[in-house]
């Protein structure tokens, strides 16, 4: 209620100052659907069919009945709100009697390193952190296996390994044709359509369905009538229905449907991708036409059309003064300026009569003169009118673009693929980052301020895609970087922990005597020098074969593979899959003691695989799946998960499903830290107002905490246990609060193997 209240405040305070009367009503209308409590639901009025394989596209149907729903619910929720808002009141007194605080704040701070942090904050560099550790504590958190975001913030909002909520990576293979797709959720368009003509009208919803199993603590406490708003935490995407507000992040599609496609323009060249996947750029050839240059936006598929047209919306360009330049599009001018981002610049996108998509992005020109160039994020669902729910109530992202202006939108916003292919520049990128940075902020403030109970949460992406992409500077091994390039931005890193303790700070400054702060990663980073190439090594070894006896195949997604011959293959990050027999569509290798005889051949030959050009051990630990996981899902996960060491991941091409001529190799691109490596050696790290009791906290913790915060016992389901002193006393017979801890290393391979 403090939410609602509030957000009913401000808009009365604009109108009767008699302007922007029309985000009024927007704020009006969140309100009054925070009020409800409307019964979860897995339809949502409108979707897109969005993964990571090709022909990924957006079903445009999505926008007409995101509207119409919305706005049915808008009314249903204005003409019942008074009494749910009495059930509510009933229903919920005494919710809080039991908590420990009346408010708990937990900032992510998304793949914080702790050997960095604690560098940093010995040199005095992280004053507010060390204020928070010296009133609470501090330790190194453990993570998950493997520690990679969408694993770890499942576990985070669900208190469980992954073998109970069933996400172990960011993509996961389809064994009916090994084709990947996104691990999170599934979208597909309506099954059923009527033919007119030429048009195509669904007579059936589209489906949408969260992958993730379990329940988040969000739900769990919104089911005890306690208030939660959720700001970009990974994997909530569909988002949750439960009493609070959230905006999804991770796996949030772009409006063509990929993970994040970019476009560069420009007169050189010949059009298309400009690398594979879905995920990169793709590069779109424009016209001059005197003193203009002509091109279009390029959406999604037109799926209100049998021929499925790919919708286009055109603009021009003109030369201005000083190297600048007017964008032209639906009537509308937009000022661009050489080597900076623009404003955001909304594109509608027309499907069939008074039906629109709408989109937003960003523009670098790069420059007018021949040869033309410019650079265009990718194209973002509209916060202000969305495609598709991205946030709980369906109209809070409405309410976010209406009160703070539009807002990047994508699950993984900051656009890694356009510096790594030399597109845009490194200051650039930070440029970007730190705007999407400042949007987050805006959002995270503006909750602060409106909830005074419950539990607010957000996560801030900006420190693992910088230090995904500026590692380089700070490794002087590191083969991606000339010598002479690495002061250019040495201090790059630093700054960025300097700026995520100023953000602490601000933070701490908003909160009161009942309110407790964790400050938390969700693993630590290492540096990427190299790269195995595990398909590589299985073809080497005797257990994957490629068609027509080749060595070598540039095709992704498994495409060259000769599955008749191929007992084992890698795709993702996390590990190896067995090609089992009623499995896999073209299984091999027989359920029970043949697939248990080969994983455990494959984790002796792998575990401590050296690399012979550097030295090093690769791999510092290889486990088959039943021994890293225990739950339902368990069967979904890879059957080997592979544990890094420090210096190396997984290859770029064996992670598309291709196959190299070498098991190890060099990583040459700006992508150049990394966390997908053992558990044990990128711990995230936790901050904490409140002492807490035990010597090696995990990620799977922090859920029991927050309900124990609040007053409610850990469901049987959860694996972590509360970190809270009179918890853990109770449990475990007590043990002493927190000082600095870090997860035991892993066994050290016996011997080093030969690759």
């Amino acid at each position: 209620m403090p939410l609602i209240l509030s957000v009913f405040a401000e808009a009365r305070l604009r109108v009767r100052r008699r302007r922007n009367l029309p985000c009024a009503a927007w704020i009006v209308l969140v309100a009054l659907l925070l009020a409800t409590l409307a019964p979860p639901s897995s339809d949502y009025p409108g979707f897109a069919h969005a993964y990571i394989g090709p022909g990924a596209g957006i079903a445009v149907v999505g926008s007409v009945l995101t509207v119409i729903g919305t706005l049915f619910a808008a009314f249903l929720a204005a003409i019942t709100w008074p009494i749910r808002w009495l059930w509510r009141l009933i229903r919920g007194r005494g919710r809080y009697r039991k908590a420990k605080v009346k408010r708990l704040v937990i900032l992510g701070l998304d793949g914080l390193e702790p050997s960095l942090t604690e560098q940093f904050l010995a040199e005095g560099k992280l004053p507010n952190l060390a204020k928070l550790k010296a009133a609470g504590c501090y330790t190194r958190l453990g993570t998950t296996w493997p520690p990679l975001s969408p694993v770890a913030w499942s576990s985070f909002s669900t208190g469980t390994n992954p073998g109970k909520h069933n996400i172990f990576d960011f993509i996961q293979r389809n064994p009916l044709d090994y084709r990947p797709t996104i691990s999170s959720v599934r979208i597909r368009e309506p099954k059923r359509k009527l033919k007119l003509g030429p048009f195509l009208i669904p007579i059936s919803k589209p489906e949408i369905a969260a992958l993730r199993k379990s329940q988040p603590f969000w739900k769990i406490l919104g089911d005890a009538g306690i208030f939660s708003a959720v700001l970009r935490v990974p994997i909530t995407f569909p988002p949750d229905r439960f009493n609070g507000v959230q905006l999804s992040a991770m796996c949030v599609p772009d409006l063509r449907g990929t993970q994040g496609m970019f476009s560069f323009y420009t007169e050189q060249g010949e059009g298309g991708a400009t690398m594979d996947g879905d995920v990169g750029g793709e590069r779109i050839i424009v016209q001059r036409r005197g003193d203009r240059v002509e091109s279009y936006f390029k959406g999604p598929a037109n799926s209100l059309r049998t021929s499925r047209p790919e919708l286009r919306v055109p603009f021009s360009i003109r030369a201005g003064r000083n190297g600048s330049a007017i964008l032209r599009v639906d009537g509308q001018d937009h000022a661009l300026e050489v080597g900076k981002h623009s404003a955001w610049v909304r594109i509608a996108f027309r499907a069939a009569p008074g039906i629109k998509v709408r989109g937003v992005c960003r523009l670098i020109l790069k420059r007018v003169e021949p040869p033309f160039e410019m650079y265009c994020t990718p194209l973002q669902i509209d916060p202000d009118k969305p495609v598709m729910p991205i946030s709980h109530p369906v109209v809070y992202s409405c309410y976010l673009a209406r009160l703070l202006g539009t807002f990047s939108t994508l699950g993984l916003a900051e656009d890694t693929w356009s510096l790594s292919e030399g597109v845009i520049s490194e200051d650039q990128f930070l440029e970007q980052a730190y705007e999407i940075h400042a949007e987050r902020e805006g959002m995270f403030f503006d909750t602060l301020r409106r909830v005074s109970q419950g539990v607010v949460v957000c996560v801030f992406d900006g420190p693992d895609r910088i230090q995904h992409m500026f590692w380089r500077f700070l490794d002087d091994k590191h083969p991606a970087l000339p010598p002479e390039r690495r002061a250019s931005h040495r201090d790059t890193i630093p700054d960025m922990y300097r700026r995520m303790d100023d953000l602490v700070g601000r933070t701490i400054a908003k909160l009161d005597d009942n309110t407790a702060l964790f400050v938390m990663s969700d693993h630590g980073f290492k540096t990427f020098r190299r790269g195995v190439d595990l398909n590589a090594w299985l073809l080497q070894n005797g257990y994957l074969a490629l068609k027509d006896g080749a060595r070598t195949t540039d095709k992704p997604y498994l495409a060259d593979i000769d599955w008749s011959h191929t007992r084992a293959y890698a795709i993702g990050l996390a590990g190896i899959f067995i090609n089992l027999k009623g499995r896999e569509a073209q299984g091999i290798v027989a359920a029970g003691e043949e697939a248990q005889k080969l994983t455990l051949e494959l984790k002796a030959k792998l575990t401590g695989l050296l690399d012979a050009k550097t030295g090093e051990i690769g791999i510092q630990e290889a486990a088959p799946k039943r021994t890293v996981y225990k739950g339902p899902y368990v069967n979904e996960a890879p059957d080997l998960i592979m544990g890094y060491n420090v210096g190396y991941r997984v290859s770029w091409d064996a992670a598309v499903g291709k196959c190299g001529a070498d098991v190890f190799s060099d990583n040459h691109k700006a992508w150049s830290g990394d966390h997908c490596m053992h558990p044990a050696l990128v711990p995230g790290v936790l901050f904490s107002s409140l002492k807490l009791a035990s010597n090696q906290p995990n990620i799977i913790d922090l859920a029991p905490t927050v309900l124990d915060l609040f007053g409610l016992s850990t469901p049987e389901y959860m694996d972590g246990k509360s970190l809270l002193p009179g918890a853990q006393s109770a449990a475990s017979g007590g043990s002493d609060p927190v000082v600095e801890t870090s997860p035991a290393p892993p066994a050290k391979p016996r011997e080093p193997v030969s690759a």
